[in-house]
């Protein structure tokens, strides 16, 4: 049978709801012809559908065929997000996934969506003035933003303003064995971190239940006292979520640290997390809420034991390669960008 005939008895059975059988026939279309996007791409979507959350073979898998698509195709821009979505949230694979948005970027460099998946996850990894340098070249560049894009845009203009704000020494560094952030975490190694929910009924719920109490003596009955005692609870509500949220932040910062450190291990393929914090509730929780196929991967690099060394550093892509394809730089620019080295004790 002919690699289309393949193809269109996957539709079938995937129509059907026989998904086993409609991955067979897809798999069988791409060994037909091997150059089927389409099938590679059906290949990608059944292994690892939206909403679910494939094993560490599923998704590598999913992987492999999504690049294959990207190869084939490059202006599919729907497997580029897809394969960006199994690296990082996935696989874990951050490093790598600055250079696949990188990819993207050359062969659609009007697109606005490799930038932001890029500030994005140099922000994850504690790196903010990279981060803002990538968001600024989203408006240099005078790129569209759609309407669905400017809730994260804002989001990350509010997050790297933060950071900006902050000594640089205080962000956590998890390559780094002496960062003080470790001093914190190793603290709170044994305690789950705190919900905002918790936070806000031991904070806010109180002043809020003496003002009903107090409603009446403070605006009388009525429809006038309803009006002034509802405002009041408003305007409690709104300054509860704010302190709120800032406590909440604070109070688990060493958890934010941590899953960045837990990030770091799975993108750079080494161990830089203390065995004594890795047996604490906080990292069994943080580690908990990743997906099978991140746990999975993340644990074989746990067993394999390789500790970052010394001379380790983090290449960055060329931010500008995207260039080289619109004539505006000459080929063969070399990026400069590195992530500073790991620092032993």
């Amino acid at each position: 049978m002919s690699a289309e005939g393949h193809y269109l008895d996957a539709i079938e059975a995937e129509e059907e709801g026989d998904f086993d059988a409609a991955l067979e026939h897809a798999q069988m279309a791409v060994k037909s012809d091997p150059e089927h996007s389409n099938a590679w791409w059906m290949v990608t979507c059944l292994l690892a559908p939206d909403g679910k959350y494939p094993d560490i073979e599923q998704a590598s898998k999913a992987l492999a065929a999504c690049t294959k698509v990207v190869e084939l195709d490059p202006t599919r821009v729907d497997a580029w997000v897809k394969g960006g979505r199994l690296m990082v949230d996935h696989l874990g694979l951050f490093e790598d996934a600055l250079h696949w948005w990188q990819r993207c970027r050359e062969a659609a460099p009007l697109e606005s969506v490799p930038i932001l998946e890029q500030t994005t996850i140099l922000a994850d990894l504690g790196m903010y003035p990279e981060a803002r340098d990538r968001l600024s070249a989203l408006f240099e560049e005078n790129l569209d933003i759609s309407n669905s894009q400017l809730a994260k845009v804002s989001q990350l203009h509010k997050t790297l303003e933060m950071s900006a704000q902050q000594d640089t020494n205080s962000h956590f560094k998890p390559w780094k064995k002496n960062d003080g952030g470790w001093t914190a975490i190793k603290m709170r190694a044994n305690k789950a971190p705190v919900s905002e929910n918790l936070l806000f009924m031991m904070t806010t719920i109180p002043f809020l239940m003496m003002e009903v109490f107090l409603s009446r003596s403070l605006f009388g009955d009525g429809w006038q006292g309803f009006c002034f005692t509802s405002i009041l609870i408003l305007v409690t509500v709104i300054i509860g979520m704010g302190f709120t949220r800032r406590l909440y932040r604070s109070v688990n910062k060493p958890g934010f640290n941590l899953l960045r450190a837990i990030q770091f291990e799975a993108s750079s393929a080494r161990l830089v997390i203390p065995s004594d914090i890795r047996m604490g509730k906080l990292y069994l929780f943080l580690f908990s809420r990743h997906p099978p196929a991140f746990q999975q991967r993340l644990e074989r690099i746990i067993e394999s034991g390789k500790s970052l060394p010394k001379n380790w550093k983090m290449n960055l892509p060329d931010f500008d390669s995207h260039l080289d394809e619109i004539g505006y730089i000459e080929d063969g620019s070399e990026d400069s960008s590195e992530l500073s080295s790991y620092e032993e004790e």
